[in-house]
């Protein structure tokens, strides 16, 4: 365990760790923006930034280099701010406790951000050097991109004069990112009806999930706590005479939720068989999830004080929201025929609310654009279909593949010479930023890289030590060859 900033490569992680410092979460970036504007400021480099707080910095050639083709090194600075229960952090305004054991760096509670602050780390460490060759830098540093993208969608990029660009937001160094599924967010809103109702407080947990990233993970089929409760809610309001006061579950629609929670008033008479309902659901789960998800729990226990007149939404209103819930899709809808194993087309129901309705939010993608329309479409009808209403945002391109080029070559050639062996160049089906800006841009030739992280979106998250220093020195040998 230590600080951060001893660990090599230095400068890198000294700038992570200023970063750690500032509260930067989606919408949250204003301090943030501001820190990379002064930091520009401080070394006379050219800085834009515009009115998304998107920031532009710009570093000439080095000596040698002037005649070079300019390059485009890109990240995000938001990440995907969740903290486990028990954290007292306000993510708001508190900067991260991160620390670091023998091979990962961590923060303790929240999760790290490391998606994408090791990218503007990178970034910065190079705009920092004196002794680092490399062509004319273009560093586009965007908003916002974990919840839409908004930041790439709002760039003006006329002041990019460089067509090749280096993006830092990939999560395995064995592996060159050159396409990536487009996708949206869908906001359902299903009609309720609130009344008071008698009954016994219960809360009931399905938790204990791995969770992970809806793009990146979804194929491995983890369990998701929000539909998981609706399942078992379903099964209960059939048999027992039940009523629901409070739902939530799911930190943001692009991660697979791992905990929601269900206050609910239940019948006195109906206690027993509600417990033994969701006892025998929980052994369902366990067996059927498996090795997927090992440690997952289904509990339900009385809630103390007095809730027997709490406004909840009745037994006959829930039975057609939670109808609705179970006909919801979820998770992987069709694989790739291109590309073996690589999910096509896919949603994530990633959080759950009840509040003045039930409000289910959901992570559209797809890699073919008519089949993510066509996905839309079909939430779209069958929540008209159950008399709600829905709400399409954040709406992104997909980053096509592209059969000739040259930075691609370029560099897995130079991998092949730093590593020893050769690199995989792949396909996603999480969003990049990489498709909206190549949408901006004549003849774009691009690549994404990043060093290994695990469990990033979550409050497991871990960055390698090991390697990123490895793609530091990888990143540094790119800038560094002619032509």
């Amino acid at each position: 365990m230590g600080k951060i900033s001893d660990l090599e490569p230095k400068k890198v992680f000294e700038f992570f760790e200023k970063l750690c410092s500032i509260p930067h979460g989606s919408f949250n970036i204003d301090k943030i923006s501001d820190y990379l504007v002064g930091f520009a400021s401080e070394r006379g480099l050219k800085v834009i930034q515009d009115e998304a707080k998107n920031v532009i910095i710009f570093k000439e050639a080095t000596p040698g280099y002037e005649k070079e083709e300019p390059v485009i090194l890109q990240g995000h600075m938001d990440m995907v701010a969740v903290k486990k229960p028990d954290c007292d952090i306000d993510l708001e305004k508190d900067g991260l406790r991160v620390t670091h054991d023998d091979n990962y760096v961590f923060a303790e509670g929240t999760s790290l951000g490391g998606d994408d602050g090791i990218a503007v780390a990178y970034c910065l460490a190079v705009l920092d050097s004196d002794d680092i060759p490399h062509p004319a830098l273009e560093v586009v540093i965007t908003v916002n991109e974990e919840v839409g993208m908004d930041g790439a969608k709002a760039l003006d990029c006329s002041p990019l004069k460089a067509r090749r660009m280096i993006n830092i937001d990939s999560e395995s160094e064995d592996a060159f990112c050159v396409s990536c599924a487009g996708g949206a967010r869908i906001d359902c809103r299903i009609p309720v009806i609130w009344s008071h109702n008698k009954g016994v407080p219960y809360m009931i947990v399905v938790g204990g999930l791995v969770g992970g990233h809806s793009g990146e993970e979804i194929n491995k089929e983890h369990g998701n706590s929000n539909v998981i409760m609706g399942r078992l809610l379903y099964k209960l309001v059939k048999t027992c005479e039940i009523s629901l006061c409070k739902l939530e579950g799911g930190l943001a629609d692009n991660a697979i939720p791992r905990e929601t929670v269900a206050n609910v008033l239940i019948k006195s008479s109906d206690i027993e068989k509600m417990e033994e309902i969701v006892a025998a659901f929980g052994e369902e789960i366990r067996n059927e999830l498996g090795d997927k998800d090992p440690d997952v729990t289904v509990t339900c226990g009385i809630i103390s004080g007095d809730m027997e007149y709490e406004r909840s939404v009745g037994r006959e209103s829930l039975r057609t929201a939670l109808s609705y819930m179970n006909i919801m899709p979820n998770g992987v809808i069709s694989y790739s025929a291109e590309f073996k194993g690589l999910p096509e087309t896919s949603l994530n129901m990633g959080i759950l609310k009840l509040e003045d309705c039930l409000c289910p939010e959901f992570s559209v993608r797809s890699s073919v654009g008519s089949a993510k329309d066509n996905l839309l479409t079909r939430l779209s009808a069958i929540t008209e279909a159950s008399g709600g209403s829905v709400t399409v945002r954040g709406e992104y391109p997909g980053w096509q593949y592209r059969k000739e080029s040259p930075l691609r070559d370029k560099m897995v050639r130079i991998y092949k010479e730093v590593f020893g062996h050769d690199v995989k160049v792949e396909v996603i089906h999480a969003g990049l930023e990489c498709g909206v800006i190549s949408s901006k841009i004549d003849d774009f030739d691009c690549v994404s890289i990043g060093p290994n992280m695990l469990n990033i979106h979550t409050t497991e998250e871990h960055l390698d030590i090991a390697s990123t220093k490895r793609m530091w020195e990888f990143l540094c040998a790119v800038l560094k060859e002619k032509g």
